[in-house]
């Protein structure tokens, strides 16, 4: 015999009481009116049975429920976004979403990347347990400048919308409809929300000082809802020219900076930089050119900020560098910083999975943990005036998260 066929109609009439007094709005009373077939009607019991139960500790315990209302992300999104959190300034969004955290009982900590340092991650988890098997992270930090949260029926625009706190709330809120249907429990995930991904990445370096480790990652970045292959890594150096200021009616009284520069640059062009099967060429970005004090005075220095996106040979590709500019008299090198391609874990049933030509913090954490790149809008919007993401994405990526963390907790 079923469990739910020793239900007789007094026990029918309690369940119902039973919802009306905890104030839940489960079945609407009219289709329950409608039942009348005692099959129907032992099958509705069981499912409100559930359901009551289920309601019931989810109301009392302040968790949310399950199938997000849209509303509910657009706010998150919207409070976020409307927060200014250009790399150096996460501040404020760091605090919001501690406390935001908190409220939905997760133990909260504001971790500062270094000693003394105004600038902190955020780290949360379930109960008192730090360690958790699967990391589930996003960046904070925006490119400049602030670009405020506006919407129009679909599409979210403003800074961050893709890139990343997008991501970012679609995470969220997948994490906390799985708590909510009571598959996830203590020690399963932690949230790690870090500060200066778009500048170089000192808060999750700063995530290797918290002495945990973790069995995987997933990594929250725009991905047009495909799991990443693998990425490209970086090698970010300055380019400096010393000239010689002079009088520009008199150059040979003295020497261009601005010109020694582009003669480097020109070489550097005409490197064949290498391929990669899987993430397709190198690429060489000339970014930021300064130099020079005015029309009429031969320039005393001149640099460039430039960055490879690496397919492959970070080291190889970083002494290619060295030797172009050894062959520039009065011109140097400064390597700000690097980290490799990355290849990810990708093969998920029911994911559409292609390399991702952008670089993440991924390779700033460090250990054995299995890797994921997964996140709702286009990288290819992402850092310019018309950022942006559909609500609809951010839906679908709550879903595909879910998928994605309980896989990874298999």
């Amino acid at each position: 015999m079923s469990w739910w066929a020793a239900y007789d109609d007094s026990d029918y009439e309690k369940l119902r009481s039973l919802r009306r007094s905890n104030n839940l709005s489960l079945t609407p009373p009219t289709l329950l009116n409608q039942v009348d077939s005692p099959t129907n009607k032992l099958l509705t019991i069981a499912t409100l049975s559930i359901q009551i139960i289920k309601s019931s500790y989810l109301a009392k315990s302040g968790i949310m429920a399950t199938n997000t209302d849209s509303k509910e992300v657009v706010e998150l999104l919207k409070t976020l976004m409307n927060i200014e959190s250009t790399s150096e300034k996460e501040l404020e969004i760091g605090q919001y979403l501690a406390t935001y955290i908190q409220s939905r009982s997760f133990t909260a900590e504001r971790i500062p990347i270094a000693a003394g340092s105004t600038r902190h991650n955020v780290y949360a988890y379930l109960g008192q347990e730090r360690k958790a098997r699967l990391l589930v992270t996003a960046h904070m930090d925006t490119v400049p400048p602030h670009i405020p949260f506006s919407i129009e029926g679909d599409v979210v625009r403003g800074r961050g919308a893709c890139d990343d706190l997008g991501p970012m709330v679609a995470q969220i809120f997948a994490v906390e409809e799985l708590r909510a249907e009571g598959k996830l429990k203590e020690g399963d995930v932690s949230f790690l929300w870090v500060v200066g991904e778009e500048k170089g990445g000192p808060g999750m370096i700063a995530a290797n000082d918290m002495g945990l480790t973790w069995e995987a990652g997933l990594f929250a970045e725009p991905t047009e809802g495909k799991v990443a292959k693998g990425h490209k890594g970086n090698l970010v150096f300055e380019v400096i020219a010393h000239g010689k200021a002079c009088h520009s009616g008199y150059p040979h009284l003295g020497k261009s900076a601005t010109l020694l520069l582009f003669d480097a640059m020109r070489d550097l062009g005409a490197v064949d930089w290498p391929v990669s099967d899987l993430l397709g060429p190198t690429t060489l970005n000339i970014g930021k050119i300064e130099g020079g004090v005015g029309y009429n005075i031969l320039a005393a220095e001149a640099k460039a900020l430039c960055s490879i996106r690496v397919a492959k040979d970070v080291e190889g590709i970083k002494q290619t560098v060295r030797e172009v500019i050894d062959k520039h008299p009065d011109v140097e090198v400064d390597f700000k910083f690097q980290y490799p391609e990355m290849v990810l874990q990708w093969e998920f049933e029911g994911f559409e999975a292609e390399p991702m030509a952008y670089g993440t913090d991924i390779p700033r954490l460090k250990g054995d943990h299995k890797k994921v790149l997964y996140g709702p809008g286009s990288i290819r919007v992402a850092h310019g005036k018309d950022e942006y993401i559909l609500v609809s994405e951010i839906m679908e990526a709550i879903e595909k998260n879910k998928e994605l963390i309980l896989e990874l907790l298999k």
